[in-house]
């Protein structure tokens, strides 16, 4: 019914970005990052919520808000892999959630059946939004591929504006003359210079 009564949990860094863009669409409140323990119990709190459903990444990481979800009596529904600890979640969904593309891939697929399910999305006006933004991504990649412009082999790009080097000489030709001069290669090393 009302779309903010969907709490999303994810307190790992692989989940943020999904359960960030997962509530963007679907409407629902997102607690990506720390989670404070009191959110679902202590009224006193200014970060108070009594959502309906609490949906949760990682039943693991995000013990605390299933544990008070269980004091409130707030279904759970749950991410789960194999070792996931199952004690008060309602609703496992099996899935590898430890894998950043899996992670974003199950809430890309949750949101559009959301959407699929209130008609706003149908074969006839099929859900635009790519699954590659709700993938986690690295700010220090990020900054490694700059703007995305460059030749990433190494190279320069087509359109180099800066000064001219010359390419290196060929492997085995001296490119320096005093390298020659500093001594024979196979001479002996423990001999005096003059």
């Amino acid at each position: 019914e009302n779309p903010a009564d969907v709490a999303v949990v994810a307190a790992r860094t692989y989940g943020q970005r999904p359960v960030l863009k997962f509530c963007q669409h679907t409407g629902a409140v997102p607690i990506a990052g720390r989670y404070t323990p009191g959110i679902f119990t202590n009224q006193i709190q200014k970060a108070f919520k009594e959502p309906r459903l609490v949906i949760v990444a990682d039943p693991h990481v995000d013990h605390q808000a299933i544990t008070e979800s269980s004091y409130a009596n707030i279904p759970v529904v749950a991410l789960c892999d194999s070792d996931s600890p199952l004690k008060y979640v309602d609703l496992a969904i099996p899935a590898n959630n430890k894998s950043k593309l899996s992670i974003g891939l199950l809430f890309w697929l949750l949101a559009r059946e959301v959407l699929t399910l209130r008609g706003t999305v149908s074969e006839a006006n099929p859900w635009s939004e790519m699954v590659d933004l709700f993938f986690y991504r690295d700010p220090a990649e990020l900054d490694n591929k700059g703007d995305g412009d460059d030749d990433h082999r190494g190279g320069r790009p087509e359109e180099w504006d800066g000064p001219q080097v010359e390419d290196p000489p060929e492997w085995g030709t001296s490119a320096n003359q005093e390298w020659g001069d500093a001594g024979a290669a196979t001479g002996d090393w423990g001999a005096a210079v003059d």
